[in-house]
This record gives C-alpha cells, structure tokens and sequence, in this order.
C-alpha cells in the first residue's frame, strides 16, 4: 500500500461551487446521511448483505480447507510420508486455510475492494499490458512484493527490518508447510553414512552429503530463518516501545503480538537446535511444546490479525499494474480545481465507479486533490451551515 502525497501549497483561486451544489451531499457535510440509516445501504443489492457475504465466505472457507486435506492425503503418498508427530501443525494449517479463504472473501465482497480486485485481475491477464509492458509484471513482482522497495522512502531501517522478518518467513514457510503435510521427506540413502536423500511427493530430488555444507543449510535451513527474523522483529518492539509516532493508537493485540509470536518461535526453534547438540536433548521435550504452541497459535492468528497483510499484499500487485499502464498512456488525470495530478484517469474513474456503487452521492469529488477537498469543503460548510447560526 502506498502513502498519499502530501498536499501541495495553497492556489490562490476563486473558490467553484461544490460539484454537488449542495452541503448535503459533501463528505463529512451537515446532512451526514451516508454515515448511518438506510441511505447508507445498497437497497436491492442482496450480494452484499452479511448473511450472504458469511455465508459465501464459510462455504469458500470449508471448500478450501477440504481441498488442502486432500493435497496433504494425496501429497504424502495416502499418509505414508506423514509424519504424526507433526500433526497439530497440519491441523493448524487446515485453520489457517479456512481463516484465509474466509476473510479474503468478506475482504473482496465489499464495493471498493471488488472493484479493485476485478480491475487488477483484468489487468494481470490483459495482453494489451502485455503487449505495451512485458517487463511491468516482474519488475513489480521483484520491487513490490520481493524487496518492497515503497517501505525503503519511508526509513532504510524499516525496510531493512522488514526485509529480515519477510525472507526468513518466507524461507521459514518454504521448509515448514511441505514438511508438515508430507510432501517433503529426507530419507537416509544406506543404513550407514552420511547420504541423505530429499524426496518430493516420494520422487528422489537429489541425494546429498549430511556433512557437506549442502546437507548443513538442508538441516538448518529454519535456524537460519530464525536468525534473519529474530532482528527484524526485535527492530520493529522497539520502535513500537520508543517511538511516540508508532506508539500512538497502537493495540497489543494487533501491534505488537504478531511481533512477540515471531520472536518466541524463533528463539524456541534455536533453542531446540542447542538443546539437540550442546545439551544432549536436555529440556527438548519441553521447548518442543512451547515451539509447537507458539506456531500453531501464529497460524490461527494470521487470517484475523495484522498477518493478514501478507495475503492481501499479492493482489496489490495487480492494482499497480492497473494504475502504471494508465501512466504509460499518459491517462494522467487532473484536479478540477488546482490542475495538480491526481492519479491515472482510469484509477480515477474506478473510484468514481466505487463510489457509484456505494450510492454516497458525492462521486464527482474523486475529480479534486485532497487538499482541494478540504477547501471546498469548508467553503461549503461556511456558506450553508455556519451562516444559520448568524
């Protein structure tokens, strides 16, 4: 998600009328009726009613759930790579797979993410894209999504934070998930020697040496993840501690469990490695649980916590596709008002549609920059409420 630019300096222009012409129809003006009653509500939209969005959602959520218990039965070979010692893991991932599809489609049933979701889609699949920007895609699949480099105008530090917390929950997930449903096994090559072999769906991928630095990174691939995210988590509680902007309005539960949950099962994870080598097993039956619960925990939470970020964030993808081929046409829209640029015509004209669709009455005032908005509305607001009470 990107920042909105900051308002541009004050233009010394006569003040238009409100594209509405009337206070009731501004945003935030005297009438307020889209804020509350029925005006507010889509009459005759049943598509968008919360019993229907639950219970779309519910159902996408149990088809999607049932279909990973079927790729985890079919994946490990009818449960013969499965191992039971890892099966609270599996079940949390079957909860989190149904936590995923269901928020995802309450996310997508409202207007303004619908639009936007059909438009990047479109745009995703569009060979007229294609055809005008064939690099588009994954340069913004690297810069956005890889190494997020909006996060970077804001503080290097962020972004180096981030960057740690990202590829080691992405590294972490890599080895983690076919772990735990059985599609990725090791498997001894001799009953004696160091020969491993890693198996994928119970085809031989290659064999290796334990003891070679290949079979070193195998084994300790989630030790090196840990190590990537325990700083960048550490960075972020701290910020959240000292810095008053982040601290302001934060929740515990939102803010900064996310960031505990990461930091306790990466040190937990460590401590198990150690426990394994320096203390002969010693404390491991103990620091397994705690390990297993605080994974298990951070996966239920995802989906309805501030994690849910990381699954929203690919379909930004096609959002800024939507928008950087609108510039590339040079469909600049400007504001009515200033003739600063606003954004991309069509994104404009989406917002407008968004708008529309919500029945606010006031879609014309996607045309204005934001600073604009406020000028016009406080004209509006002098004008037409504070004038009665002369």
């Amino acid at each position: 998600m990107t920042e909105p630019p900051e308002d541009p300096a004050a233009p010394a222009t006569a003040e238009p009328h409100p594209p509405s012409g009337s206070a009731d129809t501004l945003p935030g003006g005297s009438a307020g009726a889209v804020h509350g009653g029925s005006e507010g509500a889509i009459p005759g939209d049943s598509t968008t009613g919360p019993r229907s969005v639950t219970t779309r959602a519910t159902l996408v959520g149990v088809v999607v759930s049932a279909l990973l218990i079927l790729a985890i039965v079919l994946g490990s070979r009818m449960l013969r790579n499965f191992d039971s010692a890892l099966l609270p893991y599996a079940v949390a991932t079957v909860f989190l797979a149904f936590g995923v599809a269901y928020r995802y489609t309450v996310w997508i049933s409202a207007p303004g993410a619908r639009r936007l979701f059909r438009q990047g889609w479109r745009s995703l699949f569009s060979y007229e894209n294609f055809r005008q920007a064939p690099t588009a895609l994954p340069k913004m699949i690297a810069t956005y999504l890889g190494f997020q480099k909006f996060l970077g105008a804001r503080s290097h530090a962020r972004w180096a934070a981030h960057q740690l917390i990202f590829w080691g929950c992405i590294l972490a997930a890599l080895i983690t998930f076919p772990l735990t449903w059985g599609w990725f096994t090791f498997t001894s090559g001799s009953g004696s020697g160091p020969g491993y072999e890693m198996r994928i769906w119970g085809i031989k991928i290659l064999g290796f040496d334990s003891l070679s630095v290949l079979g070193w990174l195998m084994f300790h691939g989630l030790d090196i993840a840990a190590v990537l995210v325990i700083p960048g988590a550490s960075y972020f509680l701290w910020r959240r501690m000292k810095d008053r902007g982040a601290s302001t309005g934060q929740r515990f539960a939102y803010d900064l469990v996310p960031l505990i949950a990461l930091i306790v099962i990466s040190v937990t994870g460590l401590l198990l490695t150690f426990s394994s080598i320096f203390l002969h097993g010693g404390g491991y039956q103990f620091l397994a649980i705690l390990h297993m619960v605080s994974v298990v925990f951070t996966l239920i939470y995802i989906p309805f916590g501030k994690f849910f970020h990381i699954v929203q964030r690919p379909a930004a993808v096609g959002m800024q596709l939507f928008k950087y081929t609108g510039r590339q046409d040079d469909k600049v829209f400007a504001c009515r008002r200033c003739e600063e640029p606003i954004d991309t015509g069509p994104y404009v004209e989406n917002l407008r549609g968004t708008m529309r669709d919500l029945r606010l009455g006031f879609d014309a005032w996607a045309e204005y920059c934001p600073r604009c908005k406020r000028v016009l509305r406080g004209s509006a607001y002098l004008s037409q409420v504070k004038k009665g009470f002369k």
